[in-house]
């Protein structure tokens, strides 16, 4: 650990903060790099590892999940406009003390609570909950202290796309044979119009 923590340019206390209570035996450290890849679907497979459902001695009350490290947290990517639509609100306790920030400022700030954020609230809420959370370890930039683990580099999953339904496919082609018609119509009625004013100007 000493090489490895030697090299690592960021805040060590934060990086090994709660990880003597984690009994590490037995376990994988899976690697995930976030550079491009979608909030949600990166925090629901954090989710399924943080767990242990990818194993097949899952059990609901007992904490199997492996180690995760996320590297790259600033450099993950959201669809739509989450940006500047969605917001982090809390209260703090006074009267009118309603705070919000949105995901544009929250990833300047720190783009780590945001992945924090999205796999904490896919996670149930019972007593393994605190445990997980330590598992988690999320970075902003590739650097982290844990080079003298065997690391393993995880492999997301190849999105899934729904082939279209017969019933939604003819709409699709019915509404494009309306939109030929339509611009074929529009382009004859301006050839006609355009004939009618070159023979009005030959009378004249």
């Amino acid at each position: 650990m000493t090489a490895a923590a030697n090299s690592f340019s960021g805040n060590m206390k934060k990086a090994l903060a709660g990880l003597r209570r984690i009994n590490l035996e037995g376990l994988r450290w899976r690697v995930f790099d976030a550079k491009g890849q979608v909030l949600g679907r990166l925090a629901s497979q954090l989710s399924i590892v943080l767990q242990g459902k990818d194993k097949p001695t899952y059990t609901p009350n007992h904490d199997d999940g492996d180690m995760c490290i996320v590297l790259n947290a600033k450099d993950v990517s959201v669809t739509g406009r989450k940006l500047t639509d969605k917001f982090y609100r809390w209260h703090t306790g006074y009267v009118g003390h309603l705070k919000e920030r949105s995901l544009k400022d929250q990833m300047a700030k720190d783009p780590t609570e945001v992945i924090r954020k999205a796999v904490l609230r896919m996670l149930p809420r019972n007593k393994l909950r605190d445990d997980r959370d330590r598992k988690l370890r999320i970075f902003a930039d590739g650097e982290h202290p844990f080079g003298d683990r065997p690391l393993e580099p995880y492999i997301m999953p190849s999105r899934k796309v729904r082939e279209m339904r017969p019933r939604a496919r003819r709409a699709m082609i019915r509404a494009q044979k309306r939109a030929e018609q339509l611009k074929q119509s529009t382009t004859s009625t301006r050839k006609a119009h355009k004939k009618e004013q070159d023979k009005a100007e030959v009378r004249a």
